[in-house]
């Protein structure tokens, strides 16, 4: 089963500095049939306003992965993290038992990302806040894993989060095609950050999203240049 999410078809909120899409419910914005998938609880498309942000505010059992698709987020919290994650890179901030934490676009142009939320397997624990480099040069035809709660991806350099789940990425040029086998059982999310792209057949325009499940492969073949961004989880 593949349930084709347009961007178009995706919640909304504006504040002025801030512009999300909401792949799943979020905030304001309530939709029975888009309240999780499996582990996966929050895909926010996001455009931040240069010079703003969010300010402090506080989260607790949840797993927060950041991908920068333009510009820069700068992140800071109450375990006196500091840093900034450009284009291509990933944070994960593991919020645990409870961390409070801020995110601002400081730069002079607009920041675009998705902010991926993952329900951990346990509540509580120490939270975690962590950030790498993942150059689109290395994942050119050939997804790469980003974050993860397997061992091996993150002795491979993935990000720790605390879910049997994977974040992956890829870019791809057109015509070319990848394969994924994939556990029936679990969950399967593809978001196509940049251009347009096939899965199993079915076309997806710039930021459209597609929810995966029962299938044991998905081909993804790019129809343009495309960036696409995959999470697996139970």
């Amino acid at each position: 089963m593949i349930e084709h999410r347009p961007f178009s078809s995706l919640g909304q909120h504006q504040a002025g500095w801030l512009d999300a899409r909401y792949h799943f419910s979020f905030s304001d914005y309530r939709d029975r049939e888009r309240m999780h998938w499996g582990a996966l609880r929050v895909w926010n498309d996001d455009t931040i306003q240069p010079k703003s942000g969010f300010p402090p505010h506080p989260h607790s059992d949840m797993e927060i992965i950041t991908y920068v698709r333009t510009g820069a987020i700068s992140h800071e919290d109450s375990m006196g993290n500091k840093g900034r994650t450009g284009a291509g890179d990933v944070q994960v901030m593991s919020a645990g038992a409870g961390v409070t934490h801020a995110e601002y676009n400081l730069e002079d142009e607009a920041t675009t990302l998705y902010q991926i939320w993952i329900v951990p397997k346990e509540r509580g624990g120490k939270p975690y806040w962590g950030a790498a480099k993942f150059p689109k040069a290395d994942r050119a035809g050939a997804l790469v894993t980003l974050a993860s709660g397997f061992a091996a991806d993150q002795e491979a350099g993935a990000l720790p989060i605390r879910q049997d789940a994977r974040v992956l990425a890829a870019t791809l040029q057109p015509g070319q095609t990848i394969k994924r086998r994939l556990d029936p059982a679990r969950y399967a999310y593809v978001a196509l950050a940049k251009g347009e792209a096939e899965v199993n057949g079915l076309a997806l325009g710039p930021r459209d999203g597609a929810a995966i499940h029962a299938e044991s492969e998905i081909a993804i073949v790019a129809r343009s240049e495309a960036e696409i961004v995959l999470v697996e989880a139970p």
